[in-house]
């Protein structure tokens, strides 16, 4: 219940009933004054049409597109990190004689290495499948629109030329009409 005063006027009283609608009393005129029957919570709509704006940005082909790319290229820094750390260094370490490495070593660079490509090959497949069925839900409820040829092939000289051509611009073969 908030109450206004308007310069050189009565005070009004606002009601909102649980109905959503709101009413004014005024004490001047002592009457009820239907203020507005269909009243609906602004805020509501607007984080509404905020979620739907915000659903239609992120689903974007390009903003997923971007994103998975953002994922496969931290993914693969972990590849490039390990072919560093478990080859390059060593290698060379081993030649400037600042380490010497024993079978155990070796097999645990190249244990790590393999490591970091399993992780980098599990990450790339959940992100197909998270990918495939993001695309799976998108395409729910949309129709296949038929697209009508616009091409023919050229009977002679088999390339791809518009449906309406009675002559071939490759091989500049007469074109019998088809009906």
């Amino acid at each position: 219940d908030r109450h206004y005063t308007p310069k050189g006027r009565s005070m009004l009283f606002l009601f909102e009933t649980s109905h959503k609608s709101r009413f004014l009393l005024s004490f001047r005129t002592k009457k009820w004054v239907v203020f507005d029957t269909t009243y609906k919570n602004k805020g509501d709509e607007r984080m509404k049409k905020f979620f739907d704006e915000f659903k239609a940005f992120a689903l974007r082909g390009n903003v997923m597109d971007m994103a998975v790319g953002v994922l496969i290229g931290g993914a693969f820094s972990g590849i490039v990190t390990s072919l560093t750390d478990n080859f390059i260094t060593p290698i060379l370490n081993f030649v400037t004689g600042q380490a010497t490495y024993g079978l155990k070593d070796i097999a645990g660079f190249g244990s790590n290495f393999l490591a970091a490509v399993v992780n980098f090959v599990i990450m790339a497949f959940i992100l197909f499948c998270l990918m495939r069925g993001i695309n799976k839900l998108m395409s729910v409820g949309k129709k296949e629109e038929i697209v009508d040829s616009v091409t023919k092939v050229c009977p002679f000289c088999k390339s791809e030329i518009a449906i309406d051509a009675t002559r071939c611009p490759h091989c500049t073969s007469e074109l019998a009409e088809e009906k």
